[in-house]
């Protein structure tokens, strides 16, 4: 299956953006950038508009997930949306008890840690994702010529939610059950793979023009456990779109070590985050693949000369890999002044 004639990708509107361009591995005229978390917590008119709103409840009204994922592109000039979303939200539509709790994060129901658990998981059916099509396309709309970016959250981390009940530091509980219980750890996954594919293309279909897998826990794993247990999963749930021609994007947290196993699932480009130096994530991928980042989301609140001097090196060392998205290194702080993000923004498309 292709995209139909009207999506952004097909009619025009986004095929020669920045963005696009820089994933394909082209040289736009500008630097494109863009900031995970963007969509969020740092901007006063987010704060009104999800005022007495739950986070799941928010992502599950179209018009306000639509408002919200326009904002900051509206507010800074970036060079794409990120659709407001959240990666339990395949959990919330197929029926799991899971609520984002305030200041701890998504909280299950029940942890799912047996096979009878696995088994018990509800079936996940497309027409699940029609609120998810239906922001998407009033996102689109307002966006115009600015691409937006959907995404999903890669099935290993998402099933560490799911075994641990909640946010974990360590990620004891599904590191022994990938070892402990692997075929239960098979069937949960699948199942995450599922899930996070399916949530992922109703977002491509319905007009996002690339895609972005988030593995957040991923870095809890070493190399052989991440490429035996988490990665064939991940490139599962990336099957469910390859046919659609959206570039795609892989990126995870504390992942310096898992970089080249994480672009053999098969993406346009790595997300690197501000642990590893550009420049270093180039080299250790071979100079050949299209990197975005990672700008140390901790130098937004320090002077302005120290942030642009890292932004112009990380710009700079960028300019060696075959194609480069500007963005931080993980997610803009709730505390970031907003004036520094549209300035920051100013200065990457200045350069």
């Amino acid at each position: 299956m292709t995209l139909s004639p009207d999506h952004p990708l097909k009619d025009g509107r986004t095929a020669q953006s920045p963005l696009i361009a820089a994933y394909r591995g082209a040289r736009p005229s500008q630097h494109p950038i863009w900031f995970m978390r963007q969509a969020g917590r740092s901007l006063p008119e987010y704060r009104k508009a999800r005022e007495g709103v739950g986070m799941l409840e928010a992502c599950l009204k179209p018009e306000l997930a639509a408002e919200i994922t326009v904002q900051p592109v509206r507010r800074h000039g970036v060079d794409a949306g990120i659709f407001f979303s959240d990666i339990v939200i395949p959990l919330k539509l197929a029926g799991v008890g899971v609520e984002i709790v305030s200041g701890v994060g998504p909280v299950l129901d029940r942890p799912i840690r047996t096979a009878e658990d696995v088994a018990a998981l509800p079936r996940i059916e497309d027409s699940m994702f029609e609120p998810i099509r239906e922001a998407v396309r009033l996102t689109v709309n307002e966006l115009g010529t600015t691409p937006l970016i959907g995404f999903a959250g890669a099935p290993f981390t998402v099933a560490a939610y799911m075994v641990e009940g909640r946010p974990s530091r360590d990620h004891l509980g599904p590191r022994t059950m990938l070892h402990g219980d692997p075929s239960t750890w098979q069937a949960l996954m699948e199942w995450t793979a599922d899930a996070s594919g399916r949530f992922l293309r109703a977002q491509i279909e319905a007009g996002a023009s690339a895609g972005q897998l988030f593995d957040s826990w991923a870095g809890s794993l070493g190399l052989e456990d991440y490429r035996r247990s988490a990665a064939p999963y991940s490139s599962r749930a990336l099957d469910h779109v390859r046919d659609l021609g959206a570039p795609l994007v892989h990126f995870g947290t504390g992942t310096s070590e898992l970089l080249g196993a994480m672009y053999e699932v098969g993406v346009d480009a790595i997300g690197v985050d501000y642990r590893l130096p550009i420049q270093e994530a180039n080299r250790r991928l071979g100079g050949r693949v299209v990197l975005q980042g990672n700008i140390d989301p901790a130098l937004l609140a320090a002077p302005w000369n120290v942030l642009e001097s890292h932004v112009r090196d990380v710009v700079r060392h960028g300019a060696s890999a075959p194609g480069h998205v500007i963005n931080l290194g993980h997610g803009v702080p709730p505390e970031t002044d907003p004036g520094v993000l549209t300035r920051l923004v100013e200065l990457v498309h200045s350069i």
